[in-house]
């Protein structure tokens, strides 16, 4: 891993930090270069809403959302645990851990997952959330590269605790609360797209973000434009994402 690659991607997190940043799109920015640097199949992130109940804000794919969901529903799993304790919790092989997570293992065989790697969203005794990756072949991850995803999440846990305490805790739990509403408006906006272009909801989520982008337009906003139908999108060539 080229050092100046790792540091362009602690650049780019730390510039997103300004007045008004979108911490969706921060967030989604966060795993996907997680999956870039780290080499995993895929990432997801769970964050405290406003009642400290976790809630999936980000995912690299629609398979990863989904197992994250799952987790969240069922109350059992390597990321809730993580959150729970403050510490990471590596899976090298989760068919050996039926025993400990018996739904979340079949699930996540289901979806081809093999392993699992959360790390704490953390700051001191403040834990906001886990940062979980994911791989389709069984086996431990690089120390080093745990270090590194440690160290990517604790980046994002500074900056958003950061500008909490900048702005006041009330508006920062605001503001996530609404990035959290707004996955509402997002779900609902892939769905329609994924039925109106005949796409699966991952590419219709790709659409919908690539045109968000290129319209200098916030996800949520479009979104609902899409729900409220004033406003269609055409299908397009859309950027592999990875997982």
């Amino acid at each position: 891993m080229a050092e100046t690659q790792l540091a362009d991607v602690f650049v780019e997190l730390a510039d997103t930090l300004v007045d008004d940043f979108d911490v969706i799109e921060f967030l989604h920015v966060l795993i996907e270069r997680c999956v870039e640097l780290l080499g995993v199949s895929a990432a997801g992130l769970l964050l405290t809403d406003q009642r400290d109940t976790l809630q999936v804000v980000a995912a690299s794919s629609e398979r990863t959302r989904l197992l994250e969901l799952f987790q969240l529903q069922t109350d059992q799993g390597p990321c809730l645990d993580c959150f729970h304790t403050g510490q990471p919790v590596s899976v090298a092989d989760l068919t050996l851990t039926t025993a400990r997570w018996p739904r979340f293992a079949a699930a996540a065989a289901e979806v081809g997952f093999a392993a699992v790697h959360a790390l704490p969203m953390r700051l001191r005794s403040e834990v906001i959330g886990a940062l979980n990756l994911f791989d389709v072949q069984p086996g431990a991850i690089d120390g080093d590269k745990l270090r590194i995803g440690q160290a990517l999440a604790d980046v994002a846990t500074i900056g958003l605790l950061q500008h909490r305490a900048i702005h006041q805790r009330d508006v920062l739990t605001e503001q996530l609360q609404t990035a959290l509403n707004s996955r509402v408006l997002i779900e609902q906006a892939k769905g329609i797209l994924a039925e109106r272009l005949q796409v699966d909801v991952g590419q219709a989520f790709a659409i919908l973000r690539d045109s968000a982008r290129s319209r200098n337009r916030r996800l949520s906003e479009l979104s609902q434009a899409i729900v409220d139908g004033s406003e269609q999108l055409a299908p397009g060539p859309v950027a592999h994402r990875p997982g």
